[in-house]
């Protein structure tokens, strides 16, 4: 009585590139390559954890517009003409503030268009930022911990603190 190997032989092939095939994938779908790139390597476990800035401090807009901001050239240069003024992504930072051209970079959590969001009344509240955008003492390079693209995080913390649900709260 002959066997035929090559039907169990297939089966193990076509598992195991399954097996192969759902590890590569589902291990790159957190990889840090697929966050947005800054142009400039800014380390917020440098500024906000080592040296304790308040997030306001970088990003005055919090206190006065809808959108928190992101610090000009100049207001990076107050500090970094003294402080590791040495270092190459400060020697970059100098070079825009000399060319007089801003440092452009990239937005990390994107609300869709349809959203309306306004920081100051979460500041005003007391609400910290570390609620929305994770321990960012803690982390070297930024990344979103709310998924914007679902309301159900938002609405929860509205629930918690007895603010508005009313749809016209968010979507203008």
């Amino acid at each position: 009585m002959t066997r035929d190997l090559s039907r169990p032989r297939r089966f193990l092939a076509i598992s195991s590139l399954l097996v192969i095939l759902c590890t590569v994938v589902l291990s790159g779908c957190n990889r840090p390559e697929a966050r947005p790139r800054q142009p400039i390597a800014f380390s917020h476990t440098i500024h906000a954890g080592q040296y304790k800035m308040n997030c306001q401090y970088c990003h005055g807009g919090v206190r006065r517009s809808t959108a928190a901001g992101i610090p000009s050239v100049r207001l990076c240069m107050g500090c970094h003409q003294l402080v590791a003024a040495n270092k190459p992504e400060v020697a970059r930072i100098r070079e825009a503030f000399e060319k007089q051209q801003p440092i452009r970079w990239m937005r990390i959590n994107v609300l869709p268009d349809f959203v309306y969001f306004n920081h100051y009344p979460h500041v005003a509240k007391g609400i910290t930022c570390q609620k929305c955008h994770g321990e960012v003492q803690t982390m070297s390079e930024i990344w979103p911990v709310v998924r914007l693209d679902d309301m159900a995080y938002c609405v929860g913390c509205h629930r918690e603190n007895n603010a508005s649900v009313d749809c016209y709260t968010c979507h203008r």
